[in-house]
């Protein structure tokens, strides 16, 4: 397993590309006022040992060095030793409606967006828990199996957009079965289902799949993302905003489905919430969570992790040393000799 021990400055390496612009600029700054101080071959006599490769060598080298200091400022860490540890918790699936009409911006800035920090700040607040993600729409694919890895969990978390799932609808019921299989094994931690969605374009029994998942113990909740007056859904092209329109050419209007999504809720004998534009409703969810008997799990971590610093370091002052060594002026001894033409 990897990871920075101080990843914050990381955010040095900002510096890098604003050295190369400035680097780039004062090198065509410098062609251009010796293209007026007089003729580019008279001025190479005049300057025989000016050489126009080794000051470009020299500043990528520099900027090697940099990066290669400031990542083992980071502390670069490799864990050693996966240890198994007992914890008391419980065991959550989220599944994620990704559907074009999670798109609609009715709930700011969008629902997708709106539910993905919501789940990305209940992530921030568990602790011996486990998480799992599904992403929904007219198919359903696990993204994030049960784990409890927070930190991995919230960068795949990012990467999710409408575009993930290449069938669109909305199948609750396949989401729910699913995350009902996604659990771990033979484990007696108690588990709960999260659906959130719209709760529009249901294409199969998914009042059936929550009952079932409440048969062998899992509770389903269900946050609905949307507002019932509805919104339109955008559609970007060419940095240009439209609106989705159905085949006669109007503007589709995509409404909160709440009948559905309470139906599915009692079925799995958890709650509804519903979303706007205050709070999306993952508080009241944890403190039913929270409720739950916490069951004694196996987790297995990286408890040990050894700092690999002393390589970059070691890179950054080989590299530093290079640049000492190249002169930007060439050697009058090997004047004819053109390695970095």
């Amino acid at each position: 397993m990897f990871r920075f021990g101080n990843i914050e400055y990381l955010w040095s390496l900002l510096i890098v590309p604003v050295l190369v612009g400035f680097f780039v600029w004062s090198r065509i700054s410098r062609r251009r006022a010796l293209k007026k101080f007089g003729n580019h071959k008279i001025l190479q006599q005049l300057m025989p040992f000016s050489s126009q490769g080794r000051p470009v060598l020299k500043f990528v080298l520099l900027m090697l060095a940099l990066t290669s200091i400031i990542i083992g400022i980071a502390r670069p860490q490799f864990g050693s030793k996966l240890k198994t540890e007992k914890r008391k918790g419980v065991e959550l699936v989220i599944a994620l409606d990704v559907s074009n009409s999670m798109m609609a911006e009715d709930i700011k800035p969008n629902r997708l967006e709106r539910a993905k920090r919501a789940i990305s700040r209940l992530i921030d607040r568990l602790k011996d828990d486990k998480i799992g993600l599904i992403v929904f729409a007219g198919d359903a694919y696990t993204q994030i199996p049960v784990t409890s890895d927070y930190n991995s969990a919230k960068l795949f978390l990012n990467s999710i957009n409408t575009d993930i799932v290449p069938k669109q609808g909305t199948a609750i019921g396949a989401a729910i079965d699913l995350a009902h299989c996604s659990f771990s094994p033979n484990g007696e931690a108690n588990k709960a289902i999260i659906v959130i969605t719209d709760g529009e374009n249901h294409e199969d029994d998914a009042t059936a799949a929550a009952k079932s998942a409440k048969e062998d113990g899992i509770v389903v909740h269900t946050i609905g993302m949307g507002l019932p007056s509805g919104s339109p859904i955008p559609v970007h092209k060419n940095g240009q905003t439209d609106y989705l329109k159905d085949r006669d050419g109007n503007v589709v209007v995509t409404k909160l489905n709440e009948n559905m999504l309470e139906e599915i809720s009692a079925a799995g004998e958890g709650i509804y919430v519903r979303a706007n534009n205050a709070q999306v409703g993952l508080n009241e969810l944890f403190d039913e969570i929270n409720k739950m008997n916490k069951e004694e799990m196996e987790t297995r971590t990286y408890s040990e992790y050894n700092d690999q610093f002393q390589f970059f370091f070691a890179a950054g002052l080989l590299l530093l040393l290079l640049d000492f060594i190249i002169l930007e002026r060439k050697n009058k001894y090997f004047k004819n000799v053109h390695l970095f033409k």
